[in-house]
């Protein structure tokens, strides 16, 4: 019996601006294509939930990855995150206390367990009234005047390259709830 996995792919900066345009019906089929069920995408910036039949370990990044630039002329970076690590990075939430805006409060899922080991030394800064939490797999960025004007967000975003890619926690609560359907 296939084991089945919910997932959700996480595409760095799709549709942000004019560059990386993709429309979600083709990303969705791009998915599809590669076996992938259950396709679902939100908003319109590269979120994608699917259900991954596994009889044995995959390497969805690479696969995804590919897939889009081969069929979508189009090279993002790629992050894909289980249920559970969403679920977990969601819970852990180090800065709910201090964020009174979701749209402000972002989690950045990093490729792997370099990228947070490359923001460590951010950690001994001093970001008031902004703050910066590492995870296991996810920072969390309290971008208090917002993500435009947010000095974090530019030295974190410098640190990470293409190492990573943030969704506001709104976002993250929403792929959630997709996830748990």
């Amino acid at each position: 019996m296939k084991r089945v996995d919910r997932r959700v792919a996480l595409l760095r900066g799709v549709n942000v601006g004019t560059a990386k345009r993709v429309q979600m019906a083709d990303l969705r089929k791009v998915f599809e294509e590669l076996g992938y069920d259950d396709v679902r995408t939100l908003l319109n910036s590269g979120n994608v939930v699917f259900t991954a039949r596994t009889a044995a370990s995959r390497d969805h990044v690479t696969c995804v990855q590919k897939a889009i630039a081969d069929r979508l002329g189009i090279r993002s970076r790629v992050v894909v995150l289980t249920r559970q690590e969403v679920a977990d990075a969601v819970a852990a939430n180090p800065l709910a206390s201090v964020a009174d805006n979701p749209s402000r409060l972002l989690i950045l899922a990093c490729a792997d367990a370099c990228g947070i080991a490359q923001l460590e030394p951010l950690l001994k800064q001093r970001w008031s009234p902004e703050a910066l939490a590492l995870g296991t797999r996810v920072a969390y960025l309290w971008c208090a005047r917002g993500i435009g004007v947010s000095r974090l967000w530019d030295v974190v975003n410098r640190a990470i390259g293409d190492g990573g890619t943030a969704r506001n926690i709104a976002t993250m609560n929403r792929l959630l709830t997709l996830l748990n359907e």
